[in-house]
């Protein structure tokens, strides 16, 4: 089993920068696809950004890129989501999550494991 526990969330003003962590116990996630996901009140979760086992390969939705960047260190079993520029329509509860058996994920569906959450907030 994998659990995954994100942290770095908080209140931030338009334009700010957070930087989120997800740290992993029970496995090493050095194999896995990691991606981050986001859910604002009253929408669906969607997709923000994905990176491959290796750390190589990132995707984005147009939505943040070039605002987002998604890291990891798998030496700590960590993964990064670094946020700037951020706007108010970044509000959400951010969601880490890991693709077991898959090096690269972008569907939901494809990740079998999941973070609790943590809420970003950003006032205008």
């Amino acid at each position: 089993q994998v659990q995954l526990v994100e942290s770095g969330g908080g209140l931030v003003q338009a334009g700010g920068s957070l930087r989120l962590s997800c740290a992993a116990s029970g496995r090493t996630l050095s194999l896995y696809g990691m991606g981050w996901f986001r859910q604002a009140p009253q929408k669906e979760r969607e997709f923000v950004a994905a990176i491959d086992s290796s750390g190589d390969i990132t995707f984005y939705p147009d939505s943040v890129k070039g605002r987002f960047t998604i890291s990891r260190d798998n030496a700590k079993n960590t993964v990064f989501l670094q946020m700037n520029n951020l706007k108010p329509e970044d509000t959400a509860v951010y969601y880490c999550a890991a693709a077991l058996g898959v090096t690269f994920a972008i569907a939901q569906n494809e990740y079998s494991h999941w973070g609790q959450g943590t809420q970003v907030t950003v006032s205008s």
